[in-house]
This record gives structure tokens, C-alpha cells and sequence, in this order.
């Protein structure tokens, strides 16, 4: 599981009183989430231009092999990334249009912390852990 990398991250310290999803945290978020769209994006090219230098001359088919399985999990995890990306968009967007910090269950307040730790998050606590039970007794 791929988590956001906590370079130059500083908890969010709310003020007395102040209302959950105001102008200053929303901006808090919207830079959070841009800085780690941007920070799998110049990942995405160095993996790219590292698959390309390394696709050179490979003579030996145990080296092409062993190759291969590096680029197979390269690009799997490529994957992942992307999806990410489009979840970091969907944040994003769900900020423009005031949903971002809501259950999209339930409606309750997802709360500071959860989206700390998973700025991504569309479920309170309650809510996810409420469907993860549910895939794993469908898959299970």
C-alpha cells in the first residue's frame, strides 16, 4: 500500500473554535494533495526514462528475464500510482465543490487526522471499516 511521503509535512493545528473544513484547512488539504500528485508524477518519469535507458542492449536471456520481472512490477506499481493520481483529483475537486471531508456514506465529518494519514479518504472510519467486512465476507 502506498502511502504520501511526509517530506516537509507539518500537522495541521487548528484554532480555537474554528469550524471543520474552513478556507485555511481546505487550503492545507488542496496543497497536500497537489504536493503529492507532483511527487508521483516526477516519480512516474524517472521510472519511465529508467525503463527506457535499461531497455538498451540486453544480451544475456537471464538478464532479459530478470529484466523483465523488474519492469513487470515497475509498471504494476505504475498502475497504482495512476489510480492514485485520479483519487488525488477527485480530492481535489471534491474541495472546489465543498464535499471534501465527508463521509460520502454517511455525511458525518471524515476528521483532520483521518485525512492526515489518508488525504484521499471518502468514508469516516466507521463507514470503511463497515465495507471492508462487507468485501471480505463476498470474497471470502
Amino acid at each position: 500500500m502506498s502511502t504520501h511521503s511526509q517530506t516537509a509535512f507539518t500537522p495541521y493545528q487548528s484554532a480555537d473554535n474554528e469550524e471543520y473544513m474552513s478556507d485555511r484547512q481546505l487550503e492545507h488539504f488542496r496543497k497536500m494533495l497537489l504536493d503529492w500528485k507532483t511527487e508521483l508524477i516526477t516519480e512516474a518519469e524517472r521510472v519511465k526514462d529508467y525503463i527506457n535507458e535499461e531497455t538498451g542492449a540486453m544480451a544475456d536471456i537471464n538478464d532479459r528475464a530478470t529484466q523483465e520481472e523488474e519492469f513487470a512490477l515497475v509498471l504494476r506499481t505504475r498502475d497504482r500510482e495512476r489510480k492514485l493520481i485520479r483519487k488525488i483529483e477527485k480530492s481535489i475537486v471534491e474541495i472546489d465543490t465543498g464535499d471534501y471531508g465527508y463521509c460520502e456514506t454517511c455525511g458525518v465529518e471524515i476528521g483532520l487526522r483521518r485525512l492526515e494519514a489518508r488525504p484521499t479518504a471518502t468514508q469516516c472510519i466507521d463507514c470503511k471499516t463497515l465495507s471492508e467486512i462487507k468485501e471480505k465476507q463476498n470474497h471470502g
